[in-house]
């Protein structure tokens, strides 16, 4: 019997959310520092400006991370520190923290597993049209390539975008987000571009890495948000809701990138509706490079009803609250739902390495007088999922890895520091870094599976 690769077990962050030093080296704003400055936006007007100040403390911070005993640190480049204005050369300074920061990690003999994207689009590329404009597709490209040249000579793990969901929806279509627009048709623009960004850059990483003698060992993936969508009844109506819902949320990104098509129910209603996907001869294509690795953002799942028809049209939809645990976030913590969505995935869509990049949870953590945090239900939270995972990696699944997020407390986007989803508390007025009782847990558990699989 063919043995399965080893899991890797690894954190994760995002440039914004911990790095601070927005205004240093060369960098320029990105559409969260305006968004930030924009009244109303955030939690108590709170920025990234300092953040965890990771840029400053990152040697320390990868000590921490090696006390854990990972394998993998998943981080995010700041596009507009490596390329300012998302324009033109790369800057010599702001790539020069990654390659510190990748120096570092190797040293300790951690991977590092980049993600080009994380929300944090240049402020000049947005006023010159943003995601809902084609060409900042290509200027993802270009990044990319400019990304991959610094540092594809030590990174073989690269991801792409992370939740274009979160990007299209959030920040072009509901406002809570950057860049804070409310423009459905626009945000549906914009997810088609973000895929059409993701495969342009797919293409220019393989580019270089061929040109370079660097392709051995390369893997060119993306991250998704996927959320179960349970109807709340056997009736037509419910299970039509819930197929929509499921439609917005996962296959109107997996069937594209995994099968080359949007699905044709999802998109005839959007064309219907007067948000058409702006897709061109060959668009679908690129979109559809292959993919080495699928990561995927867990969180939670829900119960969806049919409900009367919204504003414009829009077919009408519910969530129907059950009586479970939940998150700080107001999340229901549902762990048996990862493990069906992993076996749905790979039943459905099969071909890619499947990764975990992010799981974890929020939680109103309680600090004792050193600032060490017993979160028995973050322990608790992990715990739970890691089983959840193990099972579908168990009964078939081809899972390569776990990525518990988040290793630090950060800046928590619209939330500013008002939730905390770290295993490692930090306070924010001393930037102290604290380990909690979850990643006391985290780090024996790792050690654990470890041993079982040597």
């Amino acid at each position: 019997m063919e043995r399965k690769p080893k899991l890797l077990w690894g954190t994760a962050t995002s440039s914004y959310q911990i790095e601070g030093a927005v205004d240093e080296d060369g960098r320029t704003p990105s559409i969260w520092d305006t968004f930030c400055a924009t009244p109303g936006t955030v939690v108590a007007g709170e920025t990234g400006e300092i953040a965890c100040d990771h840029y400053h403390r990152m040697p320390e911070d990868v000590a921490l991370m090696a006390g854990l005993g990972i394998d993998v640190y998943r981080f995010s480049l700041a596009w507009p520190r490596v390329q300012p204005d998302g324009t033109g050369p790369g800057n010599p300074k702001g790539i020069a923290f990654y390659d510190r920061l990748v120096d570092e990690l190797l040293a300790r003999g951690i991977l590092p597993w980049i993600t080009l994207y994380h929300w944090d689009l240049p402020q000049a590329l947005e006023d010159a049209g943003g995601w809902p404009g084609r060409d900042t597709a290509y200027r993802f490209a270009e990044y990319a390539a400019i990304a991959h040249d610094a540092l594809g000579d030590r990174v073989r793990q690269w991801t792409t975008l992370n939740e274009p969901w979160c990007s299209a929806m959030l920040g072009y279509v509901s406002g809570r987000h950057a860049p804070g627009r409310r423009d459905a048709r626009a945000g549906f623009a914009a997810l088609h571009h973000l895929l059409l960004g993701h495969g342009l850059a797919a293409q220019a990483i393989r580019e270089g890495a061929h040109a370079g003698g660097r392709a051995d060992g390369l893997e060119v993936g993306i991250t998704l948000n996927l959320s179960p969508k349970i109807p709340a009844t056997a009736s037509p109506e419910d299970l039509a809701a819930a197929l929509w819902e499921d439609g917005l949320s996962n296959r109107l990104y997996l069937d594209p990138l995994l099968r080359g098509e949007y699905p044709a129910d999802i998109a005839g209603k959007l064309e219907e509706l007067g948000c058409p996907l702006p897709v061109r001869d060959g668009d679908l294509a690129i979109i559809a490079q292959p993919l080495d690795v699928l990561g995927v953002n867990y969180y939670s799942s829900s119960v969806v009803a049919a409900a009367p028809a919204g504003q414009n049209r829009w077919p009408g939809t519910a969530t129907i609250a059950r009586d479970v645990e939940r998150t700080a976030m107001d999340w229901e913590v549902t762990p048996e739902e990862l493990t069906h969505l992993l076996l749905r995935l790979e039943r459905e869509y099969p071909g890619p390495a499947w990764y975990i990049t992010e799981n974890g949870a929020a939680y109103a953590d309680e600090p004792d007088e050193n600032g060490y945090v017993d979160d028995v239900d973050r322990e608790n939270y992990l715990r739970t999922h890691i089983d959840a995972a193990l099972e579908a990696r168990e009964r078939g699944v081809n899972l390569r890895g776990y990525f518990a997020w988040s290793l630090f407390d950060n800046f928590e986007w619209s939330f500013g520091y008002d939730r905390r989803f770290g295993i490692v508390r930090v306070d924010y007025d001393t930037q102290k870094r604290t380990p909690k009782r979850s990643a006391r847990y985290f780090a024996e558990r790792v050690a654990r599976e470890k041993a079982l699989e040597s």
